[in-house]
């Protein structure tokens, strides 16, 4: 009996869950991005070319990339460093704290960006002092930077929190009775268990940053060429009533998704592998 249990689990049947699986993926992901291919490939080889490689095109794929980078590599590091204060330590407030991590996720992201441009404005409560030493945060690629970092950290957070909730604390003790400093133990037995924790936050805070919009058009500033990400360009293209367009950048940034988790997935089995061979 516990056999037969192990083998078919609690669902009724692998056919059936198996089944409603596979239609599940298909209408909310495989067909819709299908259709997006085909819609591109009925585009000719040069208008696609000509499309991407605009000038503005290219611009806007390149501040999105590189501040959705950036972020997710900030989110990457303050992330492990919040997971961990909530994870390992008890305080006054930490409920507080740990429902304030998740508050990018319940707050539609078009409150966040107003939030964030009228606090990071040159008259703002934090950019009026910014502005004194010559940094200007607002309606500039590094606004875009803030706005991608406030809705990327959960990400990170909430990935690498449970993997410290049930880390081992014999493992310290082990290497702290062998002689290892703090620093050693962090960078040489727990880092490495946290590492694919890590780089899956990063991945799905980099990720999440690559198709923001509500949060980042309103501190962006939307100048062509300087501070305007390939969603609002999409959304520009379809007000326009260019559809072609539209489709040739989208093609293009799912692509970059596509290489971006195989990359991501890749590492992570590699870090897996050489643990297991440990």
């Amino acid at each position: 009996m516990r056999k037969l249990l192990h083998n078919r689990g609690f669902l009724p049947g692998f056919g059936m869950t198996m089944g409603y699986t596979i239609i599940y993926l298909s209408l909310l992901v495989l067909i819709p991005l299908s259709v997006l291919f085909l819609k591109a490939s009925t585009l000719s080889w040069e208008h696609f070319i000509g499309t991407i490689l605009d000038s503005r095109v290219l611009a806007s794929i390149r501040v999105s990339i590189v501040t959705s980078f950036f972020a997710a590599c900030v989110n990457a590091v303050f992330g492990v460093l919040v997971a961990w204060v909530l994870a390992r330590y008890d305080f006054y407030g930490k409920r507080i704290i740990d429902g304030i991590v998740d508050l990018p996720f319940a707050l539609p992201t078009a409150v966040g960006g107003i939030a964030l441009t009228s606090i990071y404005a040159e008259n703002g409560w934090v950019g009026q002092y910014l502005a004194e030493w010559g940094i200007k945060v607002a309606y500039t690629p590094l606004g875009i930077w803030v706005a991608l970092t406030f809705i990327g950290l959960p990400f990170v957070v909430r990935t690498v929190q449970p993997v410290l909730q049930d880390w081992d604390l014999q493992m310290e003790e082990a290497a702290a009775t062998l002689g290892a400093t703090r620093w050693n133990t962090f960078t040489r037995v727990i880092l490495p268990h946290l590492l694919p924790a890590v780089i899956t936050g990063f991945a799905l805070a980099f990720a999440r940053a690559l198709g923001e919009y509500g949060s980042v058009v309103f501190i962006s500033g939307n100048m062509p060429l300087k501070t305007e990400i390939v969603p609002l360009l999409i959304m520009t293209k379809l007000e326009q009533f260019d559809y072609a367009g539209a489709t040739a950048i989208a093609t293009v940034m799912l692509v970059v998704s596509f290489i971006m988790l195989l990359i991501i997935n890749y590492l992570q089995w590699r870090i897996n592998k050489f643990d297991a061979a440990r």
